[in-house]
């Protein structure tokens, strides 16, 4: 079965919106964990507009003494520097989570769009990565469902390719999907054949989950903004059931 990495980004930006701790990150994870959630997911980003550099620490905390549990890191390695945020990789090299999942993001993103042109950013990618592993974590890359780019990612020996789903979800009901899905099929079956593990994310929802998941090789989709508005509606443990139920619907 698919695991469900739940991503507390929407949760620690409720937080932020008052002075205090309150929602609690670390312990809104904790709970995602007991409920049956296979993993979690951060993004912190260097203008603090979610995560902290702190929420990475604590969770990292949690999820250490869990050995069925994994952590996911994601960011882009490149990103600036402040007295408040030490960067992607000092915080992944204190943490040392799971998965180091690389993304191309800029500050002037409302969310991820699009994969990393590895074309343009591979060499720059390579000794990130090496370090990265270097430190016992996995690497994960997000990229576009395209052979090219997965190929680089295998060659710039990247341990898993995350697939940006964003398409996938805005033509849910068109007469786009299936082509878009089929896509995606065949970048997991071309990645699975190069010795990379596959993940996806990125607008997955309730709707729309069961039917990506069909795709094989499958390891691991992150959801969070779905599954936050979700559990507003149905509550945090008929969320995290609906959606691993979702993820087993083959």
């Amino acid at each position: 079965m698919t695991s469900l990495s739940i991503n507390v980004n929407k949760i620690a930006l409720i937080r932020n919106s008052r002075s205090g701790n309150y929602p609690d990150v670390s312990s809104y994870a904790e709970k995602c964990i007991n409920l049956g959630a296979n993993g979690i997911t951060v993004h912190p980003r260097p203008d603090l507009r979610h995560i902290r550099p702190n929420d990475v620490r604590e969770i990292s905390k949690i999820i250490s003494k869990l050995s069925d549990v994994e952590f996911n890191v994601e960011g882009n390695p490149f990103s600036d520097q402040n007295e408040n945020y030490p960067g992607l990789l000092k915080l992944v090299q204190q943490t040392r989570p799971d998965q180091c999942t690389l993304v191309p993001d800029s500050l002037d993103q409302l969310t991820s769009d699009h994969g990393f042109d590895l074309d343009a950013f591979g060499e720059n990618l390579k000794p990130v990565i090496d370090e990265i592993k270097s430190w016992g974590t996995r690497v994960s890359l997000f990229i576009d469902p395209e052979p090219r780019q997965i190929r680089n990612a295998a060659r710039l020996g990247a341990d898993r390719v995350e697939l940006f789903t964003g398409p996938y979800a805005i033509a849910w009901g068109s007469a786009e999907l299936e082509k878009i899905h089929k896509q995606h099929a065949g970048a997991a079956k071309l990645a699975t054949s190069l010795g990379l593990g596959v993940n996806a994310g990125h607008d997955l929802n309730l709707k729309n989950l069961a039917h990506y998941a069909k795709i094989e090789h499958l390891l691991e989709v992150s959801i969070g903004h779905a599954f936050t508005v979700d559990s507003l509606f149905m509550g945090l443990p008929k969320s995290i059931q609906a959606y691993l139920s979702a993820l087993s619907r083959l």
